[in-house]
């Protein structure tokens, strides 16, 4: 697919214009009663309500599409994922992913990275739609990344990318977190989700 804009090589100054100038009001809010649900209100995962709210309130936020939020609440508790959150366990991300429902299994992976990610920001990077295409957009351009494989679906490998991304471009005085939103903006801008229904009329 051909961008629907010009897209410019990775820069402090890029990176800066897609998370200061283009970032909407309605997310900086967003995130600012997600952070305190998170890190303050409930930063613990033992107890199934406050999870449930924490899960409940990301999936409509992020429109995450999980039609039963319960099973999903009752299969992070049962992790007990607050040790592996402070230690940065990329696995946990698999992990809450995965998710039996009425004997159907789900996998809820760009959840779980926000789940995760919202606890710890910058151990856990965030994968969406639109930052796997920027990055796919940038390694056809650039090879920045020199494995084989960039299988951006196993989590730890996404976390490496990620951070070859940063390295490669220089943008190491930015925090994952304003890596993750200037790659989700500009994939917005980029590539928008209807964008072959646009390039049709």
């Amino acid at each position: 697919m051909t961008p629907l804009i010009k897209i410019k090589r990775p820069t402090s100054e890029e990176v800066q214009k897609y998370t200061i100038e283009k970032v909407d009001k309605h997310y900086e809010l967003q995130e600012v009663a997600l952070n305190k649900l998170f890190t303050k209100t409930y930063p613990k995962n033992d107890d199934i309500d406050d999870i449930l709210i924490k899960a409940s309130s990301l999936n409509d936020f992020y429109s995450t599409k999980i039609f039963s939020i319960f099973p999903v609440a009752k299969h992070i508790k049962d992790l007990n994922i607050d040790k592996g959150l402070e230690d940065g366990d990329l696995s946990l991300v698999s992990k809450i992913a995965s998710v039996n429902i009425n004997g159907v299994n789900k996998k809820f992976y760009s959840f779980a990275s926000k789940y995760c990610s919202h606890h710890k920001p910058e151990k856990f990077p965030i994968y969406d739609y639109y930052v796997d295409t920027m990055l796919k957009y940038f390694q056809k351009i650039d090879s920045f990344y020199k494995s084989k494989k960039m299988d951006l679906k196993n989590y730890e490998t996404f976390c490496d990318v990620i951070n070859e991304f940063i390295k490669f471009y220089g943008l190491g005085k930015f925090k994952i977190k304003q890596i993750d939103v200037y790659l989700w903006q500009l994939g917005k801008a980029a590539f928008p989700r209807n964008y072959k229904k646009k390039s049709k009329q």
